[in-house]
């Protein structure tokens, strides 16, 4: 089984419908290209890290506008959107919450980020994604017609054991669409993304989030299409546009006989040693 995926890197702005429209976009000259699958990042619809303004623009999953347009644009162009993700009102909080829409414009599969970014930076920076979201408590597998899919998002993507569950329940494509800022990105994007790959003899689609934004944070990009022997296929750089990759489902398995570390693992438990002095003999 072969298929193309499309990543859209995106410098999404705090219009919703601009937004909007550059998915719209990116998705007929994807399925132009021949793509079955287009992935956006993190926060396709909206980047904006003031609490209010965000909520102020977001509705719920049922009364949503950018869910029903983005349900459209992939009904239109005839292929499967996997919207990286998108803030949807939860209470008095958002959820970070990623959807997967097949070519009909149906929701096959929802997944919430499950680990929320909290952090002091060097330099000033402050996060605290656990302010305006809740996270997630369930792992998503998405049995896609040319793929099983895995989902992450973003953070999530230095929680190996949440793509080893995906490894173990035998998706074949993995992914992590991001919204990394620059200063992480430049240390750890590339090794995080090749490493789930490996670790899982997985390809790992992750499309992001890139440049200076409308709310002052400044993204790494690069979104990645890496194989399952952690080959970069498609890297694409730092500027908003498309990029592409073959995707041999068959080369999942082929790595998996060859480096057999799913099958392999074994159970253990963590043990603390005793310290023991050693005498010299008298």
């Amino acid at each position: 089984m072969r298929f193309t995926a499309a990543c859209l890197q995106m410098r999404s702005t705090r219009v919703p419908a601009q937004n909007i429209e550059t998915v719209a976009g990116a998705a007929r000259e994807a399925k132009a290209a021949g793509a079955a699958y287009l992935q956006t990042p993190e926060m396709t619809t909206i980047v904006d890290r003031d609490r209010e303004a965000l909520m102020a623009v977001i509705g719920d999953e049922r009364s949503n506008p950018e869910l029903d347009a983005l349900r459209g644009i992939a009904r239109e162009a005839g292929l499967h959107l996997h919207v990286g993700s998108m803030a949807v009102r939860v209470g008095d909080k958002a959820a970070n919450r990623a959807f997967v829409i097949d070519p009909q414009g149906e929701v096959v599969a929802s997944y919430d980020k499950i680990h929320l970014f909290d952090v002091d930076l060097a330099g000033g920076e402050s996060w605290r994604e656990s302010n305006a979201y809740v996270g997630g408590a369930r792992a998503v597998v998405a049995d896609l017609p040319f793929a099983r899919l895995g989902l992450g998002i973003c953070y999530d993507v230095r929680f190996p054991q949440l793509f080893r569950a995906y490894g173990d329940a035998g998706a074949e494509v993995i992914s992590a669409p991001a919204c990394f800022t620059r200063q992480t990105g430049e240390a750890h994007w590339h090794v995080l993304q090749r490493a789930r790959a490996i670790e899982n003899g997985a390809f790992m689609i992750s499309a992001a989030q890139a440049g200076r934004h409308e709310d002052g944070r400044e993204t790494f990009g690069h979104s990645l299409i890496v194989d399952p022997w952690g080959r970069v296929l498609a890297d694409a750089g730092t500027e908003p546009g498309l990029i592409y990759a073959e995707i041999d489902i068959h080369a999942v398995a082929a790595t998996r006989g060859k480096i057999p570390n799913l099958r392999n693992a074994r159970p253990f438990e963590v043990a603390f040693a005793e310290r023991t002095v050693m005498r010299a003999a008298e």
